[in-house]
Formats: C-alpha cells, structure tokens, sequence
C-alpha cells in the first residue's frame, strides 16, 4: 500500500518538474514550479515518514538472540515478510479486542460451518445423492509403479502439511519400503477409507496485496496445507477417474478447464 502511494506521488513530481520546459510566460512557469516544489516537498516528506515507520517494524520483529541474522537475510534478497494478525472489523463495525477473538471472526469467515437447516432445496437434493449408497465393482490395486510415478512426481521443497513430513521425506520412505507403502494405499482402496489425520490441515492466513493495513477480515487468503501422505492418495485415485472418464469417452469435447493438454487457447481456438 505505501508502495504504491510512494510510486504514484513520485511519478506526479517527475511529470510537474517538466516545468523547466515553460518558456515565454513567466508568470505561469513561477506557478508550476511552486506546485513542483510543493509536490518534491511531500515526496520527500512521506519518504521520511515511510523509513520511520519501517525502521519500527523492523525493530519489532526482528530477533533479539541473533539480529545480525535478519540483516543478511535483508542483504542477500532472503528476508521474508512476516506479517502480525492484528484487530478485524466485525460485522457490526466493531473491532476484535484479543487474539481469540480474531481468530474466531477469521475462521467463520474462512471456513463456514455447514449447517442442513440452512439448505436450498436444490441443495437437499444435492446432499441426498450424495450420502445416497453407490454399489460399484472394486477396483484393481494400486500397483508400485503407480504409488512411485505419483511420489516422484511431487516437487521438492514444497511446505509440509501438520506432522512435518515433507514431499522428501516421502520420496525415501517410499525407497525403503515400496511394497509397504503401496499395500496402505491398496487398504485404503479395499475399505474405502480416506484416514482422517490425512484430512487435517494446517491453515496459512496470507494477506493479500494492498491489503496489509486494512482490517477487513476478508483480506486474508487462506492457504491449506494437507499432510503428504493423503495428497498421494488423492492423486491416485484422480488418475483413476481420469483414465475410467477418457476410456468411456464421458467427457464432452468442449470441456476445457482442468482438463489436460488442453487450455484456454484450445478453448479460444
């Protein structure tokens, strides 16, 4: 946000310092270069204001057992913004007065609760087919090349979910133990289970940008992190679908979105 106001009022003081460029009426080149003057004079005024206020930031959170570390970090591109959760607007236009209380308006708002009672018809509906029983043939097994494609397909150096067990980490389990691996995966299929451990997630309120100084709750965007071991399921089941969907020919030849090899070029085309 302060960016943003520092790029826009540096911009309209290089655009009034074209006054230089008035000849033959000095009487309107002395006009604009009071506006020029008074235009470097808050630019230089709100640059002050923003180092001031950025300095008392930095001396905040900046870590008192090592500062010298955060400075590198600064110097060498490597610092992070960490932001703090601080007082939301509530519905009825007051403010949140603790940390609990912030948090409890920014979950209801992230995750809504799910109440039946508050259900469109439509909605009844939907909720009836799916809690409807499906009697289906069982499907064949994960095989171990299945479970290794979908591991090794994982990028690296992506954020865990709750118990900390990284995209890495899970690559060598799989190389220590395949047929362990791929015979949990096979009783999850057997059963129908989808573990719930696998189904929590770590939830990361990023704010988006040119929001950082508004207390909306609405300005935080959740980021779900889900635990390896269930991302590995669903991708296995979804490689499933997707081969039962293209093997019928069930999807339509129009259907662009989430749909491989395909794009919005293909769409446009």
């Amino acid at each position: 946000m302060a960016d943003g106001r520092l790029k826009t009022m540096r911009k309209r003081t290089n655009a009034l310092r074209r006054y230089q460029r008035t000849t033959g009426d000095e009487e309107l080149r002395e006009v604009r270069r009071s506006q020029y003057n008074k235009a470097k004079k808050d630019y230089q005024t709100a640059i002050r204001r923003e180092k001031t206020r950025s300095w008392k930031q930095y001396c905040t959170t900046i870590s008192p057992v090592n500062p010298c570390n955060e400075v590198y970090k600064i110097a060498t591109s490597k610092a992070r913004n960490r932001s703090t959760i601080e007082m939301l607007q509530k519905p009825d236009g007051s403010k949140t007065e603790n940390m609990e209380e912030t948090l409890k308006l920014m979950l209801d708002l992230m995750i809504p609760e799910d109440h039946p009672q508050d259900d469109t018809e439509h909605h009844k509906a939907l909720r009836k087919q799916a809690e409807r029983p499906i009697n289906t043939t069982d499907d064949k097994e994960f095989t171990q090349e299945e479970v290794r494609q979908v591991i090794e397909g994982f990028q690296s150096k992506k954020a865990p979910g709750p118990n900390g067990v990284t995209n890495e980490i899970l690559k060598l389990i799989f190389k220590a133990i395949p047929k362990t691996m791929t015979a949990l995966y096979n009783e999850c299929l057997r059963k129908g289970c989808f573990p719930e451990n696998w189904k929590i997630a770590k939830i990361l309120p990023i704010i988006k940008p040119g929001k950082e100084y508004n207390s909306d709750p609405s300005k935080y965007h959740p980021i779900s992190l889900l635990n390896t071991e269930g991302k590995v399921l669903e991708k296995l089941i979804i490689r499933r679908i997707m081969h039962y969907l293209y093997k019928t020919e069930f999807l339509n030849n129009n259907q662009y979105g989430f749909t491989p090899q395909k794009s919005k070029v293909d769409a446009a085309m």
